[in-house]
């Protein structure tokens, strides 16, 4: 593991450095608290870190407070060296920011032992890390398809109309269903299923730009969010996404089977378009549906209504998803 020693006097710096080489350590120096400070914010910083208490330009103390108020960084353990024995000094030392303190000249094996308990909370402070990063990412994302889940892109969602009526930008938004989808359930089985729901997912994360976005509605239904989209541009890129679907290739045991998917599509643009979410997805929906209707595989794109009709739809009590009529998805 890398260790940074900082110490002003050189003799020092060098006998810690020989006994933490010999203990395995791989050891990063510095010579006052400045570059101490600049080695512990590096991209590739040390986790574990012993800092003499006084030193030109920032001492010890000075340099873990500066380094604690950098939150976002990983959790480095800091001992400081010290001659001071006063228990002011030691507090002061320690509500700055610093883990531990040795007295100088510090015994090797007292070190070591230090060091050990150093490592054993960074591998602790990792776990958690690593535990947090996972519930946040099952919080955020559909199983199954490892796209967003529905709470997450409709929050993007939510998002995009704020910062197009902000910014008086453009956004728009698909709705994409699987064609027949109960029918390759039916015959083929719901493994089968499964394995076209993240072919697709694949297929749509795969050709769109990175700045959109795409998650699983639910069931068969993906929405993709195309920011910076605008009317001139949907019929295109909607076709696009439909039509990735529908040359995908299917393999393994699967090679003939042929997938398509129907699409309800609506661009917001600016603040003229004042619309609430669940008056944008009721509309979209009724665009899909009349997609399927249609024949299905292909691009539907809702009309334009104007300001007043849709303040008088957000009067109303608008579902996300109106009722269909019995439609074979």
């Amino acid at each position: 593991m890398k260790i940074l020693v900082a110490d002003d006097d050189a003799v020092s710096r060098c006998m810690m450095e020989r006994i933490l080489r010999r203990a395995g350590y791989d050891v990063v120096l510095a010579e006052d608290g400045r570059e101490a400070l600049e080695r512990l914010v590096s991209p590739d910083a040390p986790r574990l870190a012993l800092l003499d208490w006084m030193m030109p330009g920032l001492d010890g103390p000075s340099v873990c407070l500066e380094f604690r108020s950098h939150r976002e960084r990983p959790y480095s353990y800091i001992a400081l060296l010290t001659s001071k024995g006063a228990k002011e000094d030691l507090i002061a030392g320690l509500e700055a920011g610093a883990d531990d303190y040795l007295t100088k000249p510090c015994h090797p094996e007292e070190l070591k032992a230090r060091l050990r308990t150093g490592e054993r909370i960074l591998r602790l402070e990792d776990t958690l890390v690593h535990a947090r990063e996972e519930m946040r990412y099952k919080a955020t994302h559909d199983a199954l398809t490892t796209l967003w889940n529905r709470g997450a892109i409709l929050a993007h969602l939510n998002r995009e109309i704020q910062r197009a009526q902000r910014e008086y930008a453009k956004v728009s938004l698909l709705l994409c269903d699987v064609d027949h989808f109960k029918r390759i359930n039916d015959v083929h089985g719901h493994p089968v299923g499964d394995m076209v729901l993240q072919e697709i997912a694949s297929q749509l994360a795969g050709a769109i730009r990175p700045g959109d976005a795409v998650g699983r509605y639910g069931g068969e239904e993906f929405l993709v969010i195309l920011s910076d989209c605008g009317a001139e541009s949907i019929r295109r890129r909607g076709e696009q996404l439909r039509q990735a679907v529908a040359s995908g290739s299917f393999g393994g045991n699967l090679p003939g089977l042929s997938v398509s998917i129907s699409v309800g599509a609506m661009t917001i643009e600016g603040i003229a378009d004042a619309h609430t979410p669940e008056v944008i997805l009721s509309r979209t929906d009724a665009a899909l549906y009349r997609a399927k209707l249609e024949g299905r595989n292909r691009l539907v794109i809702a009309e334009h209504q104007s300001l007043a009709d849709v303040s008088l739809i957000s009067k109303q009590e608008v579902p996300v998803k109106p009722h269909r009529l019995p439609l074979l998805t």
